[in-house]
């Protein structure tokens, strides 16, 4: 249900590290569901800088504005411009074209990153 090469937070971002030094971050499937249409998507500039858990930008649907989190300490290196004309694709495509921010890590991938599975569970437990 969850893709398997990406680590998550508590929150309901992901990270998919690339492999040299970079990741894409976005909100889980889960996420994109429980906050309903996604109606406009505000985040940072290239070069900003994110320590763990520090707030990026925010979402914003039909029902509420939610707080995006950075997963992990990092540098912004680019945005998903194409989320000011269709935001929506972070509902259609959470994992793919929804992605928000790539960014460079700031060394290891923060501590208390879930995988899948643990994930999976987390959200199973908040949904019942």
């Amino acid at each position: 249900m969850f893709p398997a090469d990406l680590k998550y937070t508590k929150d309901h971002e992901w990270l998919k590290p690339q492999g040299d030094g970079t990741a894409l971050v976005g909100i889980t499937h889960y996420a994109q569901d429980a906050l309903g249409d996604v109606v406009f998507v505000d985040l940072p500039e290239a070069g900003d800088a994110f320590e763990t858990g520090e707030e990026f930008g925010t979402v914003e649907s039909v029902k509420t504005v939610s707080e995006l989190n950075m997963p992990s300490a990092s540098e912004i290196i680019e945005v998903n411009a194409g989320l000011v004309d269709h935001p929506e694709a972070v509902n259609e495509d959470p994992y793919g074209k929804g992605w928000m921010v790539k960014v460079r890590l700031k060394g290891d991938l923060a501590a208390g990153l879930l995988d899948a599975a643990a994930y999976e569970a987390l959200v199973s437990a908040e949904s019942h």
